[in-house]
């Protein structure tokens, strides 16, 4: 019953949230010529890209990582976005609540997924993980974890857009505190439709270079973790509250 209460809690956080950030409503989109629309596809993949904000360890067989996430992704290209969006001011980040949750399989392997919604904005994203710990880590040898991920954005009527990504990473537990660091790339599919397309736009697609640094504090099965990662130019911060066991 705690642990129910814990994760109602977590529910509420997460719907709080969504309710008091904003992102940018990209429906002037049509309006851009392709050189903005390159930037602010740069801009809007490395936002909705997969962050796990977890240390390379596996949960195994029967782990459970059930969280609210925040991520705040700061704009390269801000002075860009009033183009696109329809606003009388431009933005500088885009902040994106979630749900995520990651199972531990068998032979190291661990699926996650998540979804995010900003209720007040026409961006939402679902997004998918596997991951595969080369080492499993112990004691006296850190974790060693290779991973690919898929995200999808939905909700703009203009654009079609997805993500692919690859990273390996590197944890070592102390006590409570694992602290973690990856690289890796993302391929970004950025496609323009209805009116955009019909104004001449034409697809993109490119890869982002992907380096990220965080920590995971654990007291019993409450984990809080942190992290930091700039893709391509943008850089943004996650925070994760949730259940880890």
């Amino acid at each position: 019953m705690k642990y129910f209460k814990t994760l109602s809690l977590f529910a509420v956080f997460a719907l709080f949230t969504q309710n008091v950030v904003a992102a940018p409503n990209l429906n002037l989109i049509d309006t851009l010529g392709q050189n903005f629309f390159r930037l602010l596809s740069e801009d809007v993949g490395a936002a909705i890209s997969y962050r796990a904000v977890q240390p390379a360890e596996p949960l195994k067989v029967p782990g459970f990582d059930i969280s609210a996430v925040v991520s705040v992704s700061e704009l390269v290209n801000a002075d860009k976005w009033l183009s696109a969006i329809d606003a009388t001011n431009s933005t500088t980040q885009i902040i994106l609540p979630k749900i995520q949750a990651t199972i531990g399989l068998p032979y190291s392997f661990d699926i996650g997924a998540f979804y995010s919604n900003s209720s007040n904005t026409d961006i939402s994203v679902t997004g998918a993980e596997l991951k595969y710990a080369i080492l499993d880590g112990s004691t006296l040898v850190p974790a060693v974890a290779v991973r690919t991920t898929y995200t999808k954005l939905d909700g703009i009527d203009q654009l079609y857009m997805d993500t692919k990504s690859a990273d390996i990473s590197i944890s070592k537990g102390f006590a409570f505190f694992t602290p973690y660091a990856g690289v890796g790339s993302v391929w970004v599919t950025s496609k323009p439709r209805a009116e955009a397309a019909a104004v001449g736009l034409k697809d993109e697609s490119f890869q982002l270079n992907k380096y990220f640094v965080g920590a995971n504090f654990a007291l019993t099965i409450i984990s809080l973790a942190i992290e930091g990662d700039k893709t391509g130019d943008a850089t943004s911060y996650s925070v994760k509250l949730g259940l880890r066991w």
